[in-house]
């Protein structure tokens, strides 16, 4: 078996981390019962490419257990458990090409590798498995079937491709589906983020002026955990109708031109570029901290800033301090990487739960319905996410009504008045 990870000898950690996650994954845990005794992913190859941590641990469990063949790389170059990726390898017998803190060759390099195993399934988090496949990759290109994607940012770029007329098989987008959107880019980001930043700094959350880039899911969960915190919160948009959602939630809204001058701490969740410019910063004050929760460290012009800084040191594991040449100190956190990553352990298992469960069931889907998809960027079919919230209903131990015949009959009929 070909892997590339860190240490194996961290594979007992990685094991008691991954039944931990277990322990609050318990609709995964379900989809493994049922996966183990079907097989309904026998004869695929999938390959994935997503954070290397125990809840994603959890799920490449279950696509073993319904008889896939699992290949797993990482999605960002700092994303990476060190512990997970051992256990993988030594104890779950998964193939896995991920280090913490590796370098973009390296990255790159586990892709491809990951990519020799002529996958008929890919599973993808930002779309560089897929970009790479259909730029420099595409002698395999040929065995894939279908896949799917998991975050915004990827789903935007697939989308592209697919309005190009370049996309070659249909992909999933996992991203959009109730069952992850509102909860894992909500509660999972939100909660994530303020871990990861508060890890890095130690930094009092109260009293703090919080500038937040974007005011998608991802924006709405940190916008309101910061304000829980005590934070003054600033949301900065492009998008009307979410600024005006903003607004309705009690933040004050306003362009980042003159948000700078006021943010003790911003974080970008924009899945776009330069969401923080070189404008931005010069306007921001002494001591001001800089971070990233959207998927590629593009959010922040990191270039400029090192441009018109004198000086460069790391003060704390992941705070590097960039001295400007008037004196004022910017710190910026995780190298501009996801920070709830780079700094902590991602999202909760809970809420990792659902999300990984629609991964594991549009594999399952797409085994079976995949001759039937166009080329193109396609919703988690309904059933799917209406299954994965019963699912985690009952886990919780949570009823919920149900229609009446004569119910169904009234909301389908158009004659029925007053």
């Amino acid at each position: 078996m070909n892997f590339d990870v860190k240490d194996l000898a961290l594979s007992t950690k990685g094991i008691e981390r991954i039944k931990w996650a277990a322990n609050e994954m318990p609709v995964i845990n379900q989809i493994t019962t049922r996966f183990a005794k079907e097989k309904p992913l026998k004869g695929q190859r999938i390959t994935a490419c997503l954070h290397v941590t125990s809840e994603t641990a959890n799920l490449v469990i279950a696509l073993k257990a319904g008889g896939a063949e699992v290949n797993l790389t990482a999605s960002n170059p700092l994303s990476t458990q060190d512990d997970i990726a051992a256990a993988l390898v030594s104890e779950y017998k998964i193939p896995t090409f991920a280090i913490k803190g590796e370098s973009n060759e390296t990255y790159y390099e586990h892709i491809n590798a990951v990519l020799d195993s002529k996958p008929t399934i890919t599973m993808d988090d930002g779309a560089d498995l897929v970009a790479t496949l259909h730029s420099e990759r595409t002698d395999v290109i040929k065995h894939v079937i279908a896949g799917t994607e998991e975050t915004t940012t990827g789903v935007i770029r697939l989308i592209s491709l697919a309005k190009a007329g370049n996309l070659r098989y249909p992909i999933i987008a996992v991203n959009d589906a109730d069952t992850k959107h509102f909860f894992d880019n909500r509660y999972g980001t939100g909660q994530s983020t303020i871990d990861g930043i508060t890890r890095a700094t130690n930094m009092l959350w109260a009293g703090k002026t919080v500038v937040i880039s974007g005011y998608g899911w991802c924006g709405r969960g940190v916008a309101q955990r910061a304000k829980g915190l005590g934070s003054h919160t600033i949301i900065t948009e492009v998008n009307p109708i979410r600024a005006l959602e903003a607004v309705m939630d009690g933040h004050q809204v306003m362009p980042m031109n003159d948000a700078a001058s006021l943010g003790d701490i911003f974080i970008t969740v924009t899945g776009g570029k330069n969401a923080i410019d070189i404008n931005h910063i010069s306007k921001m004050k002494d001591g001001a901290v800089l971070s990233n929760s959207g998927h590629f460290n593009v959010e922040i012009d990191i270039e400029s800033l090192e441009k018109v800084s004198k000086s460069k040191k790391q003060v704390r594991e992941f705070v590097h301090q960039y001295t400007l040449k008037d004196g004022r100190k910017i710190h910026l956190l995780g190298e501009g990487r996801l920070i709830n990553l780079a700094a902590a352990e991602g999202h909760p298992s809970a809420v990792m739960d659902m999300s990984f469960a629609n991964q594991a069931l549009s594999a399952e889907y797409i085994s079976t319905h995949a001759q039937s998809l166009n080329n193109d960027v396609i919703s988690v079919p309904r059933e799917i996410d209406n299954t994965v919230g019963l699912l985690k209903l009952n886990a919780m131990d949570v009823n919920i009504d149900h229609l009446t015949e004569e119910q169904e009959t009234y909301l389908s009929s158009w004659n029925v008045g007053t």
